[in-house]
């Protein structure tokens, strides 16, 4: 890695690169060079324990050998190929992912490609205004996150990536969601009785909360957009019998159902589907980010057949150079082969099961870990005032800094720790692992996160 120079390459992208994306919420932004299963390599070769995997994108690890030996393959067989053409990946990828969903809830359906999870959520916009005679609002939760294009901006509950811009038609209204931790209506999971449910039922009471024409039996609002546990918003987890309510007054009042699995598909959760934890059925799944494991841009929509066939939804209704690149549907395609040959649903289980066990010790010994949860490899810690409930953005902040130093010594070796942020506050890590971490590996990062931890209450 001699041959980097770091000072000189930070100098060119602060005068050459904008600054619109995320690479600046740290300060100098950091450079990495090489990676390899759950770690990254900077300039000094120094390991970075990666706990959040490029949110969710490389959920079999960085460099994995059978993954990007199918990339190999497909480069040196048909890498290119306009999407208005087919290949047999394409054909073969799609039949896979219909019948995954096929087996999980009994649903006939067709897929669309695209070529990222916003320019998904912009096709699966189309087609839910297509299949509603051109409704245009759409419901949504609060702390849901569903992309920054126009579309996809307008049903993210943060105004931040709206402000500039307005609105391109889709419009979302925020319904609070199922967080027990910081209810909302104030109320205690124990014995609230989904008092949340009750709140949304309550809306299609009367024509004058706004929702529903009695009298015409319709609903002013298109689809409902779900991640069945939230991503940026903090990976909160519900209630097992809360999506079940929703889904049964979206029915009743003819509202569509759409999943987001961006972030939760493909095994993040311990299913393949995150939305099957809950027994309900969308209408729509989107999808993307792991189903490629970061190697290529893909992600797209299945729907109930119903919504999506040829006469619903005709050729040319949307499109992008680069939607089924015979690239990303060779990995992908790949992925759906490895996760049917293994037991990816008990082996995430078990990893999961573990890494919280070592968060919980965690908490137990520092009382800023306020609320510590999670399904399968999808986890989370609160970081709070000393009261364990205050959010502590400042702290989180801090605790994200010390990791990026690369300065953690264990058994010898120095090793940074690579940690996402989220929640409503900004205050909670979000830790999506890869799901082949190992149980080392495990240790290994509940060691870094005490070290850390240790570092900043004592300051």
């Amino acid at each position: 890695m001699a041959n980097i120079n770091e000072k000189a390459l930070l100098e060119e992208e602060a005068k050459y690169c904008s600054y619109g994306d995320t690479v600046h919420y740290l300060e100098p932004a950091k450079l990495f060079t090489s990676c390899k299963g759950s770690f990254l390599y900077d300039t000094q070769d120094r390991p970075f324990l990666d706990l959040q995997m490029w949110y969710s994108a490389v959920n079999f690890g960085y460099a994995n050998e059978r993954l990007n030996e199918a990339l190999k393959r497909q480069v040196d067989t048909l890498p290119q190929l306009a999407s208005q053409y087919l290949h047999k990946e394409k054909v073969e990828l799609a039949s896979h992912l219909c019948a995954s969903v096929k087996k999980i809830w009994g649903e006939e359906g067709r897929v669309h490609f695209n070529v990222g999870g916003s320019q998904a959520i912009e096709d699966s916009l189309k087609l839910v205004r297509n299949a509603s005679r051109g409704k245009s609002l759409m419901l949504a939760f609060e702390g849901g996150y569903h992309g920054r294009t126009l579309g996809a901006s307008s049903i993210t509950s943060s105004y931040r990536y709206r402000r500039r811009y307005g609105h391109f038609g889709d419009r979302g209204m925020f319904i609070p969601f199922p967080y027990c931790f910081r209810c909302p209506y104030g109320m205690q999971r124990d014995s609230c009785d989904l008092f949340c449910a009750k709140q949304f039922e309550r809306l299609f009471e009367t024509e004058y909360y706004g929702m529903w024409d009695p009298k015409a039996g319709e609903a002013e609002y298109a689809a409902f957009y779900v991640e069945c546990i939230q991503g940026t918003g903090g990976y909160v987890v519900p209630p097992k019998d809360y999506f079940p309510r929703l889904k049964r007054a979206l029915d009743e009042h003819k509202i569509l159902l759409v999943d987001d699995e961006i972030q939760m598909g493909f095994y993040r959760t311990g299913r393949l589907w995150g939305l099957a934890h809950f027994g309900v059925t969308p209408d729509v799944i989107v999808f993307g980010k792991a189903m490629t494991n970061g190697l290529n841009p893909l992600a797209g929509i299945w729907a109930k057949e119903a919504l999506i066939n040829p006469q619903a939804f005709p050729c040319g209704s949307t499109h992008s150079t680069f939607a089924s690149n015979p690239l990303g549907t060779a990995v992908a395609l790949e992925t759906m082969k490895m996760l049917a040959e293994e037991d990816y649903e008990k082996r995430v289980a078990e990893q999961g099961r573990y890494f919280l066990a070592g968060l919980k010790e965690l908490q137990a010994r520092y009382p800023i870990l306020g609320d510590v949860d999670g399904m399968g490899l999808a986890l989370r810690a609160e970081i709070c005032k000393a009261d364990g409930f205050t959010p502590d953005k400042a702290m989180l902040d801090r605790i994200v800094d010390e990791g990026i130093k690369g300065d953690i010594m264990v058994d010898g070796q120095h090793y940074g720790l690579v940690l996402d942020v989220g929640g409503y506050y900004k205050n909670v890590i979000t830790f999506a692992p890869s799901l082949h971490i190992s149980r080392a590996e495990i240790d290994l990062g509940i060691r870094l996160l005490d070290e850390i931890l240790l570092r900043v209450t004592k300051e």
